[in-house]
C-alpha cells in the first residue's frame, strides 16, 4: 500500500511468481535528486542507452506542462502510450497536478482508430497525445464516422499533442478540418531533456503557408541554444545544431560515463550549469521560433521512436556469414 509521497515507511507485497506474497518495508525516502526512471534508447553502437532522469527533472517538466496547459477537476488524460516512450510520464501523473482524471485504454486499443475514437468519445477524454503517423490514421478512421461523431468527439477533446517525429503542415491542416474546436500541439524533445523541450500551437491560418511546422519555443524552465561548431549563437534564420539547457535536462546515460561526458556538456551561457546536445539542426525564426530542419547523424524517427540504422548494422554484422551491411530509412505514404 503506497500512501502518497510523505516519506513515511510504505509497506510494500511483492508477489512473487509461484503466487507467494511477502511484505518488505521500504524506508529510503526519495528526494529531488534521486532517480525517477530510466528510459532506453537506441544507439549507434548496438547497444542502447539508458537515459538516467532525476524526480527535479520530472517535476520541474509536469509543472511546466501545467503552468502552460493548465488542466483542471474537469480533464481526463488518456494514458495509452508505452512505459518505454517517455510520453507516458504525463500521461501517468500530470494528472494528479490538478485534481484532473486518467482513462487506461485497454491494451491494444491504441492500434485501433475506431476503438479510440469510440473509448474518447464516450469517456469523454479531454487530452490525448498521438506520434504524427497515428494522428494520420486517427483522422482516416473519424472521416468515416458520422458527423454527429465528430461534432460530439470534438466538443470534449480539448486538446492533443503529436510528437515523437516532425507533424506536416497538411496533417495539421487536415486535423482542423475534422477537428475545429481541439487544439493541436506540435511537441518536441528527446528522452535526454525530459520528455518535451518546446511546444507549437499549431493555428490554422498562420500555418497555411508554411513548408514545415515550427517547434515553438522553450517549455518553461528549458532554454533552447542554435550553435555553429564553433560554440557560437546563430542568428535567426541560420541553421546550426541544437543544444537543450535548463531544468529538464536529464542526469545521464545509466553506467555510461564516456557517452554522457560526450553529450552532456558544461553550458558556456550559464555556469555550473549543463547542455545537451541533441544532434538535431535547426533555426531560430523571425517569429522567435525553432524550426527542426534534419539531423546531423544517420538517426531517424519511425513512428516515434528513436532509430540508430547503426545498431541494426551492428546487429546483423554479429550473424554469421555476414560481412556487411547498411540500413536505411524509407518513407512511403507519409509514414517512414
Amino acid at each position: 500500500s503506497v500512501s502518497g509521497f510523505s516519506g513515511e515507511t510504505l509497506e510494500v507485497s511483492l508477489s512473487s511468481l509461484t503466487g507467494e506474497t511477502e511484505t518488505e518495508a521500504v524506508s529510503e525516502e526519495a528526494d529531488s535528486d534521486s532517480l525517477a526512471y530510466i528510459i532506453y534508447t537506441s544507439g549507434s553502437t548496438g547497444t542502447p542507452k539508458g537515459v538516467a532522469v532525476e524526480h527535479r527533472q520530472a517535476t520541474a517538466f509536469l509543472s511546466g506542462m501545467q503552468g502552460q496547459f493548465p488542466l483542471t477537476e474537469e480533464d481526463i488524460i488518456v494514458m495509452k502510450s508505452s512505459f518505454s516512450f517517455d510520453a507516458s510520464i504525463w500521461q501517468l501523473f500530470w494528472w494528479t497536478m490538478s485534481g484532473a482524471s486518467v482513462y487506461l485504454l485497454p491494451a491494444g486499443w491504441e492500434k485501433d482508430p475506431v476503438r479510440m475514437i469510440e473509448a474518447f468519445a464516450s469517456e469523454k477524454v479531454t487530452t490525448a497525445h498521438f506520434i504524427p503517423a497515428m494522428v494520420n490514421s486517427f483522422l482516416d478512421a473519424l472521416e468515416t464516422e458520422p458527423e454527429e461523431t465528430r461534432t460530439r468527439l470534438g466538443r470534449t477533446l480539448t486538446r492533443v499533442f503529436a510528437g515523437g517525429e516532425a507533424l506536416s503542415p497538411l496533417t495539421a491542416a487536415r486535423f482542423a478540418d475534422l477537428l475545429p474546436e481541439t487544439v493541436l500541439i506540435h511537441g518536441y524533445g528527446p528522452t535526454e531533456a525530459t520528455v518535451d523541450a518546446a511546444f507549437y500551437v499549431c493555428d490554422r491560418k498562420r500555418d497555411s503557408g508554411r513548408t514545415r511546422l515550427p517547434i515553438g519555443k522553450p517549455v518553461p524552465g528549458a532554454r533552447l541554444y542554435v550553435l555553429d561548431s564553433g560554440g557560437t549563437i546563430q542568428p535567426a534564420g541560420v541553421a546550426g545544431e541544437l543544444y537543450i539547457a535548463g531544468t529538464g535536462v536529464a542526469r545521464g546515460y545509466l553506467n555510461r560515463p564516456e557517452l554522457t561526458e560526450e553529450r552532456f556538456l558544461d553550458d558556456p551561457f550559464y555556469p555550473g550549469e549543463r547542455m545537451y546536445q541533441t544532434g538535431d539542426i535547426a533555426r531560430w525564426t523571425e517569429e522567435g521560433l525553432v524550426e527542426w530542419l534534419g539531423r546531423s547523424d544517420g538517426q531517424v524517427k519511425v513512428r516515434g521512436y528513436r532509430i540508430e540504422p547503426g545498431e541494426i548494422e551492428a546487429a546483423i554484422r554479429r550473424i554469421d556469414g555476414i560481412r556487411e551491411a547498411a540500413v536505411t530509412a524509407r518513407t512511403e505514404h507519409g509514414e517512414t
